[in-house]
């Protein structure tokens, strides 16, 4: 079976397919303005902790320490800003690169 990337596939047409996403734990990388990013539905932030959701410029451990937010809806997941945009305003135009659906 071959498969072959298709953006428009992987693409979030509303921000409620976004919602969705991120609440039933996916995991997502896209690209924005030359920069990747990637988002956790559910990341669990140390033992003994109860799960969250985790948005980073894509990368190392250091480049998430400096550049993750820790969420506890999808909702604060759109509040980071992406570059000059808030995710919010530009979900149904980033590149979704990954996406398990």
């Amino acid at each position: 079976m071959n498969l072959q990337y298709d953006p428009e596939a992987y693409r979030f047409k509303t921000i409620s397919d976004f919602k969705w996403s991120m609440k039933c734990g996916s995991e997502i990388q896209f690209d924005w303005k030359g920069i990747s990013y990637c988002c956790y539905g559910t990341v669990c932030p140390a033992p003994g902790q109860k799960s969250r959701m985790v948005i980073a410029q894509a990368g190392s451990a250091e480049v998430l320490a400096q550049t993750g937010m820790w969420c506890d809806t999808a909702d604060e997941v759109l509040e980071y800003m992406v570059g000059d945009d808030r995710l919010r305003d530009v979900i149904t135009q980033v590149t979704v690169t990954e996406r398990t659906i």
